[in-house]
Protein backbone atom coordinates (compact mmCIF):
# COMPACT_ATOMS: atom_id res chain seq x y z
CA UNK A 1 0.00 0.00 0.00
CA UNK A 2 2.86 2.39 0.85
CA UNK A 3 4.35 1.91 -2.61
CA UNK A 4 1.00 2.75 -4.22
CA UNK A 5 0.77 5.95 -2.19
CA UNK A 6 4.35 6.91 -3.11
CA UNK A 7 3.61 6.28 -6.77
CA UNK A 8 0.46 8.36 -6.58
CA UNK A 9 2.32 11.25 -4.93
CA UNK A 10 5.24 11.37 -7.38
CA UNK A 11 5.44 14.95 -8.71
CA UNK A 12 5.08 13.92 -12.37
CA UNK A 13 1.98 11.85 -11.56
CA UNK A 14 0.45 14.70 -9.58
CA UNK A 15 1.12 17.10 -12.46
CA UNK A 16 -0.50 14.75 -14.99
CA UNK A 17 -3.57 14.31 -12.80
CA UNK A 18 -3.84 18.05 -12.16
CA UNK A 19 -3.73 18.78 -15.89
CA UNK A 20 -6.32 16.11 -16.57
CA UNK A 21 -8.60 17.45 -13.85
CA UNK A 22 -8.30 20.98 -15.21
CA UNK A 23 -8.98 19.72 -18.71
CA UNK A 24 -12.04 17.82 -17.50
CA UNK A 25 -13.40 20.91 -15.75
CA UNK A 26 -12.66 23.05 -18.81
CA UNK A 27 -14.53 20.66 -21.10
CA UNK A 28 -17.58 20.49 -18.84
CA UNK A 29 -17.59 24.26 -18.27
CA UNK A 30 -17.44 24.90 -22.01
CA UNK A 31 -20.26 22.46 -22.57
CA UNK A 32 -22.49 23.93 -19.86
CA UNK A 33 -21.94 27.46 -21.18
CA UNK A 34 -22.91 26.33 -24.66
CA UNK A 35 -25.91 24.44 -23.35
CA UNK A 36 -27.18 27.50 -21.48
CA UNK A 37 -27.48 29.40 -24.77
CA UNK A 38 -28.78 26.45 -26.78
CA UNK A 39 -32.20 24.88 -27.38
CA UNK A 40 -31.12 21.89 -25.30
CA UNK A 41 -31.85 23.38 -21.91
CA UNK A 42 -33.58 20.79 -19.80
CA UNK A 43 -31.98 18.16 -22.03
CA UNK A 44 -32.04 15.17 -19.73
CA UNK A 45 -35.31 13.70 -18.59
CA UNK A 46 -33.53 11.08 -16.49
CA UNK A 47 -32.11 13.82 -14.26
CA UNK A 48 -35.61 15.03 -13.37
CA UNK A 49 -36.89 14.36 -9.87
CA UNK A 50 -40.35 13.42 -11.18
CA UNK A 51 -41.88 11.01 -13.62
CA UNK A 52 -45.40 10.55 -14.96
CA UNK A 53 -47.82 8.59 -12.81
CA UNK A 54 -48.41 5.07 -14.16
CA UNK A 55 -50.95 2.39 -13.20
CA UNK A 56 -49.61 0.48 -10.21
CA UNK A 57 -47.84 3.48 -8.65
CA UNK A 58 -48.84 4.38 -5.11
CA UNK A 59 -51.16 7.43 -5.21
CA UNK A 60 -49.47 8.58 -2.01
CA UNK A 61 -46.37 9.38 -4.08
CA UNK A 62 -48.21 11.87 -6.33
CA UNK A 63 -46.75 15.37 -6.08
CA UNK A 64 -49.90 17.48 -5.68
CA UNK A 65 -47.99 20.75 -6.02
CA UNK A 66 -46.90 19.71 -9.50
CA UNK A 67 -50.49 18.62 -10.24
CA UNK A 68 -51.78 22.04 -9.19
CA UNK A 69 -49.40 23.72 -11.66
CA UNK A 70 -49.70 21.31 -14.59
CA UNK A 71 -53.02 19.50 -14.10
CA UNK A 72 -51.04 16.28 -14.67
CA UNK A 73 -50.14 13.51 -12.25
CA UNK A 74 -46.42 13.12 -11.51
CA UNK A 75 -44.78 11.14 -8.74
CA UNK A 76 -41.52 11.91 -7.01
CA UNK A 77 -38.65 9.70 -8.02
CA UNK A 78 -36.71 7.91 -5.36
CA UNK A 79 -32.91 8.20 -5.30
CA UNK A 80 -32.51 4.70 -6.74
CA UNK A 81 -34.55 5.77 -9.76
CA UNK A 82 -32.72 9.03 -10.40
CA UNK A 83 -29.13 7.83 -10.07
CA UNK A 84 -27.34 6.38 -13.08
CA UNK A 85 -24.44 3.97 -12.57
CA UNK A 86 -21.91 4.61 -15.32
CA UNK A 87 -18.81 2.76 -16.48
CA UNK A 88 -16.17 4.25 -18.76
CA UNK A 89 -14.72 1.47 -20.98
CA UNK A 90 -11.58 2.62 -22.79
CA UNK A 91 -9.70 0.84 -25.58
CA UNK A 92 -5.95 1.24 -24.95
CA UNK A 93 -4.61 -0.92 -27.80
CA UNK A 94 -1.72 0.25 -29.99
CA UNK A 95 -3.92 1.69 -32.75
CA UNK A 96 -5.31 4.23 -30.26
CA UNK A 97 -1.83 5.86 -30.10
CA UNK A 98 -2.16 7.29 -33.61
CA UNK A 99 -2.22 10.97 -34.48
CA UNK A 100 -1.27 12.68 -37.73
CA UNK A 101 -1.33 16.39 -37.01
CA UNK A 102 -3.62 16.85 -34.03
CA UNK A 103 -2.21 17.57 -30.57
CA UNK A 104 -3.96 14.55 -29.05
CA UNK A 105 -3.89 10.91 -30.07
CA UNK A 106 -7.12 8.97 -30.23
CA UNK A 107 -6.40 7.65 -26.75
CA UNK A 108 -5.56 11.12 -25.38
CA UNK A 109 -8.83 12.40 -26.82
CA UNK A 110 -10.80 9.50 -25.31
CA UNK A 111 -9.15 9.93 -21.92
CA UNK A 112 -9.90 13.65 -21.84
CA UNK A 113 -13.55 13.12 -22.73
CA UNK A 114 -13.85 10.23 -20.25
CA UNK A 115 -12.33 12.39 -17.50
CA UNK A 116 -14.89 15.10 -18.21
CA UNK A 117 -17.76 12.61 -18.12
CA UNK A 118 -16.51 11.18 -14.82
CA UNK A 119 -16.26 14.70 -13.37
CA UNK A 120 -19.79 15.49 -14.58
CA UNK A 121 -21.34 12.24 -13.30
CA UNK A 122 -19.78 12.39 -9.85
CA UNK A 123 -20.78 16.03 -9.43
CA UNK A 124 -24.35 14.88 -10.15
CA UNK A 125 -23.88 12.21 -7.46
CA UNK A 126 -24.05 9.44 -10.06
CA UNK A 127 -21.65 6.52 -9.45
CA UNK A 128 -18.95 6.22 -12.10
CA UNK A 129 -16.49 3.37 -12.65
CA UNK A 130 -13.70 2.61 -15.11
CA UNK A 131 -12.61 -0.34 -17.24
CA UNK A 132 -9.46 -0.30 -19.38
CA UNK A 133 -8.99 -2.96 -22.07
CA UNK A 134 -6.97 -4.12 -25.07
CA UNK A 135 -7.16 -7.89 -25.66
CA UNK A 136 -8.95 -8.18 -22.32
CA UNK A 137 -9.83 -6.07 -19.27
CA UNK A 138 -6.56 -4.81 -17.80
CA UNK A 139 -7.77 -2.46 -15.06
CA UNK A 140 -11.11 -1.79 -13.45
CA UNK A 141 -12.46 0.50 -10.76
CA UNK A 142 -15.90 -0.11 -9.19
CA UNK A 143 -18.47 2.64 -9.63
CA UNK A 144 -18.66 5.14 -6.77
CA UNK A 145 -20.21 8.58 -6.43
CA UNK A 146 -18.02 10.14 -3.75
CA UNK A 147 -15.79 13.03 -4.82
CA UNK A 148 -12.59 11.06 -4.20
CA UNK A 149 -13.63 8.79 -7.09
CA UNK A 150 -12.63 11.51 -9.55
CA UNK A 151 -9.04 11.42 -8.27
CA UNK A 152 -9.03 7.62 -8.40
CA UNK A 153 -10.22 7.54 -12.00
CA UNK A 154 -7.86 10.33 -13.04
CA UNK A 155 -4.96 8.53 -11.38
CA UNK A 156 -5.57 5.46 -13.54
CA UNK A 157 -6.20 7.48 -16.70
CA UNK A 158 -3.02 9.51 -16.23
CA UNK A 159 -0.91 6.35 -16.28
CA UNK A 160 -2.43 4.70 -19.35
CA UNK A 161 -0.06 3.93 -22.21
CA UNK A 162 -1.40 2.38 -25.44
CA UNK A 163 0.07 -0.97 -26.41
CA UNK A 164 -0.74 -4.40 -27.76
CA UNK A 165 -3.47 -5.80 -29.93
CA UNK A 166 -7.16 -5.30 -29.34
CA UNK A 167 -10.00 -7.75 -28.85
CA UNK A 168 -12.97 -5.45 -28.40
CA UNK A 169 -15.57 -8.21 -28.55
CA UNK A 170 -13.89 -10.33 -25.86
CA UNK A 171 -13.47 -7.29 -23.62
CA UNK A 172 -17.12 -6.30 -23.98
CA UNK A 173 -18.21 -9.83 -23.10
CA UNK A 174 -16.02 -9.60 -19.98
CA UNK A 175 -17.62 -6.27 -19.09
CA UNK A 176 -21.10 -7.76 -19.46
CA UNK A 177 -20.13 -10.61 -17.13
CA UNK A 178 -18.72 -8.21 -14.52
CA UNK A 179 -21.78 -5.96 -14.25
CA UNK A 180 -24.30 -7.12 -11.66
CA UNK A 181 -26.80 -4.28 -12.02
CA UNK A 182 -28.23 -2.29 -14.90
CA UNK A 183 -25.62 0.29 -15.88
CA UNK A 184 -24.70 2.87 -18.49
CA UNK A 185 -21.63 1.59 -20.35
CA UNK A 186 -19.68 4.28 -22.24
CA UNK A 187 -17.29 2.64 -24.72
CA UNK A 188 -14.38 4.59 -26.26
CA UNK A 189 -12.69 2.86 -29.20
CA UNK A 190 -11.61 3.31 -32.82
CA UNK A 191 -13.44 -0.01 -33.49
CA UNK A 192 -10.64 -1.18 -35.80
CA UNK A 193 -11.59 -4.85 -35.55
CA UNK A 194 -13.92 -7.32 -37.24
CA UNK A 195 -17.36 -5.76 -36.96
CA UNK A 196 -19.51 -8.88 -36.55
CA UNK A 197 -18.12 -10.09 -33.18
CA UNK A 198 -17.98 -6.51 -31.81
CA UNK A 199 -21.60 -5.91 -32.76
CA UNK A 200 -22.62 -9.26 -31.29
CA UNK A 201 -20.94 -8.31 -27.99
CA UNK A 202 -22.65 -4.91 -27.97
CA UNK A 203 -25.97 -6.64 -28.61
CA UNK A 204 -25.34 -8.88 -25.59
CA UNK A 205 -24.80 -5.84 -23.39
CA UNK A 206 -28.14 -4.41 -24.48
CA UNK A 207 -29.94 -7.73 -23.99
CA UNK A 208 -28.69 -7.78 -20.41
CA UNK A 209 -30.52 -4.49 -19.85
CA UNK A 210 -27.56 -2.10 -19.96
CA UNK A 211 -27.63 1.24 -21.72
CA UNK A 212 -24.70 1.68 -24.08
CA UNK A 213 -23.05 4.78 -25.53
CA UNK A 214 -20.53 3.96 -28.26
CA UNK A 215 -17.96 6.72 -28.78
CA UNK A 216 -16.34 5.89 -32.12
CA UNK A 217 -13.08 7.85 -31.94
CA UNK A 218 -11.01 8.20 -35.11
CA UNK A 219 -8.12 10.49 -35.92
CA UNK A 220 -8.95 13.39 -38.19
CA UNK A 221 -6.61 11.93 -40.85
CA UNK A 222 -8.37 8.56 -40.69
CA UNK A 223 -11.62 10.29 -41.61
CA UNK A 224 -10.40 12.80 -44.23
CA UNK A 225 -7.23 11.11 -45.64
CA UNK A 226 -5.27 14.36 -46.22
CA UNK A 227 -2.20 12.61 -47.69
CA UNK A 228 -0.60 13.12 -51.11
CA UNK A 229 1.71 11.13 -53.35
CA UNK A 230 3.11 7.69 -52.56
CA UNK A 231 2.44 6.68 -48.97
CA UNK A 232 3.49 3.75 -46.76
CA UNK A 233 0.74 2.69 -44.36
CA UNK A 234 1.54 0.65 -41.24
CA UNK A 235 -0.92 -1.44 -39.26
CA UNK A 236 0.20 -0.69 -35.68
CA UNK A 237 -1.03 -3.88 -34.02
CA UNK A 238 0.35 -6.30 -36.63
CA UNK A 239 3.15 -4.19 -38.16
CA UNK A 240 1.86 -4.94 -41.67
CA UNK A 241 2.92 -2.39 -44.29
CA UNK A 242 1.32 -1.28 -47.54
CA UNK A 243 2.49 1.29 -50.12
CA UNK A 244 -0.33 3.18 -51.87
CA UNK A 245 -0.84 6.15 -54.15
CA UNK A 246 -2.70 8.49 -51.80
CA UNK A 247 -4.30 10.58 -54.56
CA UNK A 248 -5.66 7.50 -56.33
CA UNK A 249 -6.82 5.85 -53.10
CA UNK A 250 -8.46 8.86 -51.42
CA UNK A 251 -12.02 8.71 -52.76
CA UNK A 252 -12.33 4.96 -52.25
CA UNK A 253 -10.85 5.19 -48.77
CA UNK A 254 -13.13 8.03 -47.64
CA UNK A 255 -16.16 6.17 -49.01
CA UNK A 256 -15.10 3.03 -47.11
CA UNK A 257 -14.77 4.96 -43.82
CA UNK A 258 -18.19 6.55 -44.33
CA UNK A 259 -19.66 3.09 -44.99
CA UNK A 260 -17.88 1.76 -41.87
CA UNK A 261 -19.40 4.48 -39.70
CA UNK A 262 -22.81 4.21 -41.31
CA UNK A 263 -22.88 0.45 -40.68
CA UNK A 264 -22.26 1.05 -36.98
CA UNK A 265 -24.80 3.87 -36.90
CA UNK A 266 -27.49 1.65 -38.43
CA UNK A 267 -26.62 -1.29 -36.16
CA UNK A 268 -26.73 0.89 -33.04
CA UNK A 269 -30.06 2.39 -34.06
CA UNK A 270 -31.57 -1.08 -34.42
CA UNK A 271 -30.25 -2.16 -31.02
CA UNK A 272 -31.12 0.99 -29.08
CA UNK A 273 -27.46 1.95 -28.63
CA UNK A 274 -26.35 5.58 -28.81
CA UNK A 275 -23.68 5.94 -31.50
CA UNK A 276 -21.44 9.02 -31.29
CA UNK A 277 -18.94 9.31 -34.18
CA UNK A 278 -16.01 11.56 -33.26
CA UNK A 279 -12.71 12.59 -34.72
CA UNK A 280 -9.81 14.23 -32.93
CA UNK A 281 -10.37 17.62 -34.59
CA UNK A 282 -13.78 17.96 -32.91
CA UNK A 283 -13.97 20.33 -29.93
CA UNK A 284 -14.59 18.56 -26.64
CA UNK A 285 -17.65 20.57 -25.65
CA UNK A 286 -19.25 19.63 -28.95
CA UNK A 287 -18.37 15.98 -28.32
CA UNK A 288 -19.95 16.18 -24.87
CA UNK A 289 -23.05 17.80 -26.34
CA UNK A 290 -23.31 14.91 -28.83
CA UNK A 291 -23.27 12.50 -25.90
CA UNK A 292 -25.84 14.26 -23.71
CA UNK A 293 -28.19 15.07 -26.56
CA UNK A 294 -28.06 11.44 -27.64
CA UNK A 295 -29.11 10.52 -24.09
CA UNK A 296 -31.98 12.98 -24.30
CA UNK A 297 -33.23 11.41 -27.50
CA UNK A 298 -33.46 8.02 -25.81
CA UNK A 299 -35.90 9.11 -23.07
Amino acid sequence: MARAVEEYLKPEVVRRIARLDLRAQFIVKGFLQGLHASPYQGFSVEFSEHRKYAPGDDPKDIDWLVYAKTDKHYIKKFEAETNITGYLAIDTSASMAYTYRQELTKLDYSISLAAALCWLMVHQQDPCGLMVFDEKIRTSLPARSRRSQIAQVLSVLAKIRPSGRTDIARSLVQIAAMLRHRSLVMVFSDLLADQAPVQDALRRLRHRGHDVILFHVLDEAEVRFPFEGMLELTEPEADDRLVVDADAARSGYVAAVEEFREDYRAFCFRCGIDYVPLDTSMQFDRALTEYLVSRRNRF
